[in-house]
């Protein structure tokens, strides 16, 4: 179940569907690879109105013999988004899947990882506050970018972090704020 404070503030459809885990929506998806990793990244929805919550997908596959840190791996660079905050763009927290414990003999250490493709969704709100929608109103886009920041090693070597450039942009809409009448 999802529910709202206020009745301007929406989950999308199909934002709701990936949360929820019962599909992918649909959109175009970009893939990008590194010597550590291949993710493939979209949003959830194409084009948003004030009030609409959204979602950024990250399907990430760790390359074989790698491991990327989880949320609590201590030290090392978890894998995350970094977004260039944005007027009336509300960022939520990360979603994270299970991890796996990862023993390094060498250092006696144990450490959450990812090693297994998983799924990162970043949930978003367009706010729909009375400011919001004015500064928002003669907008036909809205553009969020940031980078995936990561850290991923082997059994060997433990590379340096790095930071893949994203970027989405949404086509705006006007609030709806009456019901359409049905046609007969």
């Amino acid at each position: 179940r999802f529910f709202e404070d206020a009745y301007i503030d929406r989950n999308t459809v199909s934002s709701v569907m990936v949360r929820a885990g019962v599909g992918d929506a649909p959109v175009t998806a970009t893939k990008i690879s590194s010597g550590q990793l291949d993710v493939t990244l979209y949003a959830t929805d194409s084009t948003l109105a004030p009030g609409n919550r959204t979602s950024l997908v990250f399907d990430v596959v760790p390359r074989k013999g790698m491991h990327l840190y989880a949320p609590g791996a201590g030290h090392y660079k978890v894998i995350g988004l970094t977004l260039t905050p944005q007027p009336f763009v509300t960022v939520d927290p990360m979603r994270y899947p299970a991890s796996e414990r990862y023993t390094f003999k060498p250092l006696n250490e144990t450490v959450p990882v990812f090693v297994k493709p998983f799924r990162l969704i970043q949930p978003l709100h367009v706010e729909a506050t009375p400011q919001a929608q004015a500064a928002l109103r003669d907008k036909t886009s809205l553009t969020v970018s940031g980078s995936l920041d990561y850290q991923a090693c082997d059994d060997k070597v433990c590379y340096n972090p790095s930071s893949i450039p994203v970027s989405w942009t949404f086509n705006l809409r006007a609030l709806i704020t009456e019901r359409p009448v049905p046609q007969r």
